[in-house]
């Protein structure tokens, strides 16, 4: 197979299926082979499904053959974050204490994608219980610290590691991420591939890990936006073993997407201009010229004065801690590898429940603020990330600019906490280059707006080719 077919988006994929160009044995024993021999390079691979993904393929083809067409994802393999349940598999959530883990049936996501006929490829590696409530280091996993394919020196992001970086690679066509704040969006920008959070309550998260009842999310990771429509379409829908489930469908319908000249974007300019590293300035800049030129109505905008990243960590703190009660009190939690994270489990507990009914309030003000902002403005834009991603060994906790170097203007830096404690749904899109590393931007919308969304990042790439661009894996 052509090195660039690795690279290939699904709806690409989907058309050489069809047409017989390739088989969903090939596609699986190929992308298979390339995950199980240099998914390790990058601590990306939990766990091979490569066996049990042939036999799946073998029926997919067969009804190829027979031009039983069952939707864009048949015959494509994917990968799972391993905090998502796979029957009779181990499901060790990146951490040692649950490393011999396993389940007697399928999440949700992985049950609906099996039904859309995509073969499950692997588990793919992840920060220990998804980062809940804090990690100091990216070696914070069982997998140890996720490399980033562009540059082995430097972090993927968290949580969601293996899921980016196995995309970013070519390791699988997609994958399946979460995220509580921000699990989605950093691995995104930081290995330089599409991301969508959904929007809170769209995608059932029975059979996934829990870290906050309140704020989990799960969702695609790929390479363009209209690859995240496709998988977003499969995974969505209500639930009646996902008390959270909002009870909603998603059809992905580019061909009814909102004029993009009446679409009205918010942001800040001291975000692009102060805030982001200097060398992704130039990049940047061109991001939001292109978004101008395709007819944007772009707007400053400011978030709501409230005390995001606060509010965040006391809700995640203290239900994660609820979450992982068993683990803390029988000392297994000291089997984790991050000091800090063993540190903030144990701190959770102690969280008085007025400090978790305050932030709760406080989050209900935000969400009134937030519905009052977006009346005027449909989309918010920000960084994704304000610099590249750093290297391996630096203390994730660590400030990267020292308190005087900080612009006085906020701009929309605690957007990843905010829109997460909202519950609103983000895409994000890779736009360029910093020493070397992908940058990316991100669009928050309403809740179940995700369309708009979509409909934003497909023109946009329609535009750019920064989506197309990958590192220089070597071959397996």
């Amino acid at each position: 197979m052509p090195d660039e077919l690795y690279f290939a988006s699904v709806a690409e994929l989907n058309r050489k299926l069809q047409a017989r160009e390739v088989s969903s044995r090939d596609l699986v024993h190929l992308f298979g082979e390339r995950l199980e021999q240099i998914g390790p390079r990058y601590n990306a691979l939990a766990l091979s499904l490569l066996k049990d993904a042939e036999k799946f393929a073998k029926n997919v083809d067969d009804d190829l053959k027979r031009q039983r067409f069952r939707g864009p994802l048949q015959g494509i393999p994917w990968g799972a974050k391993d905090l998502l349940a796979v029957k009779g598999r181990v499901t060790a959530w990146g951490a040692k204490p649950y490393a011999e883990q396993v389940f007697d049936y399928n999440a949700a996501v992985v049950a609906r994608l099996s039904k859309h006929a995509a073969p499950l490829l692997g588990k793919l590696a992840m920060v220990e219980l998804a980062g809940g409530p804090a990690y100091r280091f990216a070696s914070a996993s069982i997998s140890g610290p996720g490399l980033n394919p562009w540059d082995t020196t430097r972090w993927s992001g968290g949580s969601s590691s293996g899921s980016a970086i196995a995309v970013a690679a070519g390791l699988v066509p997609f994958a399946i991420g979460s995220e509580t704040v921000g699990s989605i969006v950093t691995p995104c920008a930081f290995c330089g591939v599409t991301g969508l959070r959904p929007t809170y309550g769209l995608v059932s998260r029975y059979g996934a890990m829990p870290l906050s009842w309140t704020m989990d999310k799960l969702g695609p990771i790929a390479h363009t936006a209209e690859d995240c429509g496709h998988i977003l379409e499969a995974i969505a829908g209500k639930d009646d073993d996902d008390p959270s489930s909002a009870g909603k469908s998603f059809f992905y319908a580019p061909q009814y997407a909102r004029d993009l000249k009446e679409v009205r974007v918010g942001f800040a300019t001291v975000d692009f201009d102060e805030w982001v590293d200097p060398a992704a300035r130039g990049d940047f800049a061109k991001a939001i010229d292109t978004l101008r030129m395709m007819g944007l109505q772009m707007t400053a905008a400011k978030l709501p004065d409230f005390p995001y990243g606060a509010v965040a960590g006391t809700v995640v703190a203290a239900e994660g801690s609820a979450v992982f009660q068993e683990l803390i009190e029988s000392g297994r939690v000291n089997q984790l590898a991050d000091p800090l994270q063993i540190a903030g489990l144990k701190e959770g507990l102690t969280i008085p429940a007025c400090d978790y009914l305050r932030a709760m309030r406080i989050r209900r003000l935000m969400q009134d603020s937030f519905r009052d902002l977006l009346s005027d403005i449909d989309v918010l834009l920000a960084p994704a990330r304000l610099a590249p991603a750093p290297k391996i060994g630096e203390p994730l906790d660590q400030p990267r600019l020292a308190e005087g170097q900080r612009p006085k203007d906020p701009g929309l830096t605690a957007i990843v906490a905010a829109a997460n404690l909202v519950g609103l749904p983000a895409l994000v899109l890779p736009c360029g280059f910093a020493d070397g590393m992908p940058i990316a931007i991100q669009l928050v919308g309403r809740a179940f707006t995700e369309n708009t969304l979509l409909a934003i990042g497909k023109e946009f790439q329609n535009g750019t080719d920064w989506h197309r661009r990958h590192p220089p894996v070597a071959a397996a």
